[in-house]
């Protein structure tokens, strides 16, 4: 028997016979580890609810014949309680977590920044600071980046030429300029690729600072790129809710009323 001990994100869980379950960790120093959690569909199970999707967890576990088997658990981040308030949020982390086991391909696999940008976004969900597609869409660009299909910005993604570049084609592999622009290419809004120039690199300042219309266009971008190079839809990723921030909606009615009482007093509208 040889026991090894890990911090971990629950990807998913599978029912096992009466009363076990699958659990499917994404470990800092292993990788992705099935493994069997004996007895946590009773209900006097000791750590049923430290395994559920969304927790980041300690666990110890001692390699079996097939699966290794989970001895103990602690919760070092209790995400999923915030996360579940929310289906907005909660449709986002299971987005996040689809696309961490896909790209995770291997079991027993290091794959420490995989495991660093799923504890990120989780955190980012949970603490509900930011517009939760945003933090989709930075996310799945940063997985891209991981798994070498980051698309093109700032530059042709063929022919590398310097942008900005008006059209975007998912098969091309991102921006391309008007001399290589095959068929079928998109022409985005001016403000949508450095939209998520800024969400690859963390400029919040510039993301939150986008319109409802480009952030939607932007996560289109990033959903298409991502599938297609993934080769396969994520089946969690149609449910993820792309509304506009209640930030967003409270300025737009501050302004609205604003310009309304200008209009009644006859004053120019800035």
């Amino acid at each position: 028997m040889s026991l090894y001990r890990d911090t971990a994100v629950v990807l998913r869980v599978q029912k096992l016979g009466e009363a076990d379950r699958i659990i499917t960790l994404l470990t800092r120093r292993y990788g992705k580890v099935r493994a069997v959690a004996k007895g946590v569909r009773r209900t006097t199970s000791r750590f049923g609810a430290r395994v559920e999707p969304f927790c980041h967890v300690d666990v110890q576990l001692y390699t079996g014949r097939t699966l290794d088997v989970i001895t103990q658990v602690q919760t070092v981040d209790a995400f999923g309680v915030q996360i579940v308030e929310d289906y907005q949020r909660y449709t986002a982390a299971c987005a996040v977590l689809e696309t961490v086991d896909r790209l995770a391909a291997e079991e027993g696999e290091p794959v420490l920044r995989l495991y660093l940008l799923a504890v990120g976004a989780l955190r980012a969900l949970s603490g509900r600071d930011r517009d939760s597609s945003q933090v989709l869409d930075a996310f799945l660009l940063r997985a891209m980046s991981f798994a070498g299909w980051s698309p093109a910005l700032t530059e042709c993604a063929r022919c590398g030429q310097g942008g900005p570049h008006a059209a975007f084609n998912v098969q091309a592999g991102g921006a391309v300029c008007a001399t290589c622009r095959p068929a079928g290419s998109v022409r985005p809004s001016a403000l949508t690729l450095p939209l998520m120039e800024a969400l690859l690199h963390g400029d919040w300042d510039t993301a939150e600072a986008a319109t409802g219309p480009v952030r939607r266009e932007a996560s289109g971008l990033v959903a298409a790129h991502l599938q297609w190079y993934m080769e396969r839809q994520l089946r969690s990723l149609p449910l993820v809710e792309r509304t506009v921030p209640e930030l967003i909606r409270e300025r737009a009615s501050e302004a609205a009323l604003v310009g309304a009482a200008d209009g009644e007093s006859g004053q120019p509208l800035n």
